[in-house]
Formats: structure tokens, sequence, C-alpha cells
């Protein structure tokens, strides 16, 4: 019998650090700047070194351009979500996106020691989902006793060209199926 294999991603793996914080008094501009700069989604709110909330692009979104209010003049503590719900950096990431699903929310802080050190969101965890059924597959073929796919190939979509292969190959970092390879001149085989 074979040992039981487990696939398990931790939340410390997948989360976005270091944390884009802002301060209560800030407007709701300046924040919105910071997420553009930051290419993030969301900014931590934070007041002696402890998160009161966050402030999301929704929240701007929902509380201030829709409702006709000058992002200049609101201060970021009046719009912001709170509080900010947390996860620790060592817990599954199927735990955190339950928990998400329960709280009705998109992202989570992620504690360390007790001290904020990410953030997760449900598009982190969705962008790692292609590769988890890839592993999760692999798995499955082993824990059976069947032979994986032949010369290292995977299934999954084509970084380069969006389509599904039973015969995608890792070619300079990205999986690539195998007319993309010839069409990019690549030799059958080479990774």
């Amino acid at each position: 019998m074979l040992p039981r294999l487990t696939t398990r991603l931790l939340v410390r793996e997948v989360m976005n650090s270091p944390v884009i914080s802002v301060t209560p008094r800030q407007t709701a501009k300046s924040a919105a700047r910071l997420m553009v700069k930051g290419r993030v989604g969301s900014v931590v709110v934070m007041s002696r070194g402890r998160p009161l909330g966050i402030l999301t692009d929704g929240d701007l979104v929902a509380k201030v351009v829709a409702k006709g209010l000058d992002p200049s003049k609101i201060p970021v503590s009046r719009v912001m979500s709170k509080p900010l719900h947390t996860i620790s950096a060592e817990s599954d990431i199927m735990e955190a996106a339950r928990l998400m699903r329960k709280l009705n929310v998109k992202r989570l802080g992620v504690l360390n020691r007790g001290s904020l050190v990410g953030i997760i969101s449900i598009s982190d965890i969705l962008s790692i989902t292609p590769e988890l059924v890839d592993v999760l597959s692999e798995k499955a073929l082993i824990e059976r006793g069947e032979r994986t796919r032949a010369g290292g190939f995977v299934a999954g979509y084509c970084d380069s060209c969006d389509r599904w292969s039973d015969l995608l190959m890792e070619v300079d970092g990205q999986f690539i199926c195998e007319e993309c390879r010839t069409e990019g001149g690549e030799a059958e085989g080479s990774a």
C-alpha cells in the first residue's frame, strides 16, 4: 500500500506582502493613488501599529464614487470596511477560502505571531487553482498506482494560446502546448 500523500498549500505561500497601509485620516484619494501605485485592490487602515480596517477598491466605488463624494475630502476612516478579518499564515488556503465565503469578504489579513504580515485575496487563491488541479490530478494517479503522464507532460491550459492540452511541457517557466512549442521553433521535448 502506498503511503498517504498530502497536498497542503499554506496562506503564507500565496499571500501578498508587504502590506500597503494608510492612516485613518488620509483621504480616499490618497489611498486610491497608493492602490494604483502598488497595483493592489486594497490598503489596510492602521493606527499605532494595529489594523483598524481595510479600504478596498469596492469601498471606493460604492461609498465614494457612487455617492458623488469628493475623494480628496473624505477620510479613509469614514469609508473603510471594519474590522479587518484575519487568518494565520500557517493556515491552509482552503481554510482561507472557507472563511472568506463564511464572512462574505474577498480579502483577509494574514497574521504571523500576532503581527500583520500580508493580505490574501480570493484572486490570489483563484490564480493558483489551475496548478492545484494539476497537482491533485497527478496525486490521484499516484495514489491509484497509475503511471503519471508520459514524458513529463501535464494537462491544463497553455500559457501561450490559452487552449486546453494534455501535452503541456514547461518551457522557460511557462507551460506550453505541443502546437505552440512547434510554432515557437522549440524542439519537441526540450525544456
